[in-house]
């Protein structure tokens, strides 16, 4: 199987390298109790209006909307590779629910080692950081939009499809910082490792899209005939 190295280049220095940095100096930022919190607390400061709206966006990054959400996606995503003859076609849905098992096993440790206090609008406590609110929504409808685009005939549907998911995951972040379940550090941070998660997912579904391809010594002794 291969695939374009410029494309794994690509996707390693602007979808891994770029949000490992910046997760690095937010994290460090948090843990050291940085300059860079000030900036964070007048940001909160600035957007934090709890209402019903912000509340009902937050909810949908939940384990209980999102998950479902994408359960049911995989589903049909492995139904019709199944149906088309894919020898592979369980990957893709298989890549997508790993790396959403994955969200707890990174998100966890990292709450409990940086222990950041939350906002006013939330009862005193650590753990806020990342938002794991955020990493889940961001893996959920980014890999809903990852595993149904090779699906998609026309440009229409998969700018719909992107979008969509698009806003799903933006909408939950200004939900949570609106409603202020986590300052803006922490919906940046998911954004983070959310999008390293799903370059991941990407660089999975080309290398089963690929084609096996067969050595040319091996195509050359099955084509010789005894004398």
């Amino acid at each position: 199987m291969r695939v374009s190295s410029s494309r794994v280049s690509l996707l390693l220095v602007w979808f891994v390298g770029l949000p490992v940095l910046l997760f690095s100096l937010i994290t460090w930022q948090v843990v050291s109790h940085g300059p860079l919190l000030g900036v964070d607390r007048d940001v909160s400061d600035a957007l934090l209006r709890p209402d019903r709206g912000s509340e009902l966006l937050a909810d949908l990054g939940n384990v209980q909307v999102a998950v479902p959400v994408l359960a049911a996606v995989l589903g049909y995503v492995a139904w019709r590779g199944r149906a088309a003859g894919r020898e592979r076609w369980w990957s893709a849905p298989l890549g997508a629910a790993g790396l959403m098992l994955l969200v707890p096993v990174l998100v966890l440790p990292l709450k409990a080692w940086t222990a950041r206090p939350g906002t006013t609008a939330v009862p005193p406590g650590t753990g806020y950081f990342p938002s794991g609110h955020t990493v889940t929504a961001s893996v959920a409808y980014g890999g809903v939009a990852l595993v149904l685009l090779p699906w998609l005939r026309t440009v229409l549907a998969r700018c719909v499809v992107v979008g969509v998911c698009a806003a799903l995951v933006l909408g939950v972040s200004y939900g949570l910082v609106r409603r202020g379940y986590h300052w803006p550090l922490d919906v940046v941070a998911g954004w983070c490792l959310g999008t390293v998660l799903l370059a991941a997912l990407w660089l999975l579904l080309e290398v089963a899209a690929a084609p096996p391809t067969r050595s040319v010594s091996c195509v050359r002794r099955t084509s010789r005939r005894p004398p």
